[in-house]
């Protein structure tokens, strides 16, 4: 995929191939997304926003910039919220464009940095065995009170990730089987992403949400084989275990009689929804990837689509909805996650302002770039206290990780949930008149 220019002492420069990058000719640069990106508005500077990224790679591709450091940060600036996308009218896919850029300059970061996140991307992600090791031994660092000790002797980079870290949870979401009946007359048949953060840190999610679609008539399946969506490692450049990631994937979900594949996590849900483009020059698993993806389902979107059945007890809450980025301008789902909302007895739901702008977690971003993430999370949490709501919807880990942190600080200190957290409650009949 690496081309090379001339340099003006005779060496070769690297360059971006421009037969990999169509949609770099799609845009006019009418400029309708710069309000758009949490980027610019932040700035207000023209290379952080999509049509400046987007003259940058073009400029790289043709060989007329370096990719360099200064390129690199202005490429892994974005979030890839892919707002943009929402609003251009020539239908750029932004996101393709950044994901190539980023494939060809690597990970983000110190040489360090980059050397740890191709372990965990290449090392971690892709085995469940690994991960599920790594995230006990944090459970045991929470748990036995080293991490009170330890915290205040890390150096500042280390000890503000360490505080992003949630409390680890006490079980990790095991299935009963990997075939779970429906309950009452089946309805459909499903196969369900398990995941690699869900099943660690939100157990409870998976298990409601699997309660809810088999309280909807459906029969749940977990394939074996099946391992991280690979979403990590294409949004930061690593695209050889993504797509062995994504073929595993297909192989594990197409061997299941299924009439979809549901997925809890919107970032997750785009990710495999996009393995038909991830794997396009695949001779052997192009079209499998494509029958794939038209099987991939978000949670809500299924349900909605299905339609709910069954009793539903009130949810005594009012509460305000987050558009994960992923599943609002990556899935263009919007309406099916407030639908089910609003089928909730006693639920009141109440829009805040740009509930679909960018809450800052944006993967490892808020990691990367704890700075611009911070701030982005300060404009979200003054957003969600404009709506005095009781809590917050956010169907995506990352964002509810996010989001909780940001509740305790910056205030309103309000719960977060999950969907399927609701609707589970709903059907479960708990009484709900207070937040948990």
């Amino acid at each position: 995929m690496e081309h090379t220019h001339p340099t003006r002492d005779g060496g070769n420069q690297p360059k971006i191939a421009t037969l990999d990058l169509p949609e770099l000719h799609q845009c006019v640069h009418c400029g309708l997304c710069l309000n758009q990106c949490p980027t610019y508005r932040a700035t207000s500077l023209e290379p952080e926003s999509p049509r400046g990224r987007i003259h940058l790679v073009k400029a790289a591709a043709d060989g007329r910039i370096e990719l360099n450091a200064r390129f690199k940060e202005h490429i892994y600036l974005c979030l890839l919220c892919r707002a943009c996308e929402s609003a251009c009218p020539s239908g750029v896919q932004y996101g393709r464009i950044a994901e190539s850029a980023r494939e060809h300059i690597g990970a983000p970061g110190s040489p360090i940095a980059q050397a740890i996140l191709h372990f965990a991307f290449t090392q971690l992600l892709p085995y469940p065995n690994r991960l599920k090791l790594a995230f006990a031994l944090l459970r045991l660092y929470q748990h036995s009170g080293l991490q009170r000790f330890v915290r205040p002797m890390l150096p500042e980079k280390l000890r503000d990730m360490d505080a992003l870290l949630p409390a680890m949870p006490k079980h990790f979401f095991q299935p009963e089987a990997n075939v779970l009946p429906a309950i009452g007359p089946r309805r459909a048949r499903v196969a369900m992403l398990n995941g690699c953060v869900m099943p660690l840190m939100f157990g409870d999610v998976n298990a409601a949400t699997v309660r809810v679609l088999r309280l909807n008539g459906c029969e749940v399946n977990f394939p074996k084989r099946q391992i991280c969506c690979g979403a990590l490692n294409t949004h930061n450049g690593e695209s050889v275990a993504a797509k062995q990631m994504a073929r595993r994937n297909i192989d594990a979900f197409l061997d299941t009689e299924i009439d979809a594949v549901v997925v809890n996590a919107a970032g997750c849900g785009a990710a495999m929804k996009e393995y038909g483009y991830l794997l396009r020059d695949d001779a052997e698993y192009a079209e499998k990837a494509k029958r794939f993806t038209a099987l991939v389902k978000d949670a809500g979107e299924f349900l909605a689509g299905l339609g709910l059945v069954g009793a539903l007890t009130p949810v005594n809450l009012t509460v305000t909805y987050q558009d994960p980025c992923h599943l609002a301008h990556g899935q263009k789902i919007r309406s099916q996650p407030r639908q089910l909302l609003q089928a909730i007895p006693g639920l009141k739901l109440i829009e805040m302002e740009g509930s679909d702008r960018c809450c800052g977690s944006a993967g490892i971003y808020n990691i990367t770039h704890a700075a611009m993430s911070q701030l982005l999370l300060e404009e979200k949490m003054q957003s969600i206290g404009a709506t005095t709501t009781d809590a917050v919807v956010a169907p995506n880990p990352g964002c509810m990780l996010q989001l909780r942190y940001g509740a305790q600080t910056y205030g309103p200190n309000v719960p977060v949930y999950h969907l399927m957290d609701l609707l589970d409650r709903a059907y479960s009949g708990a009484d709900d008149s207070k937040p948990k």
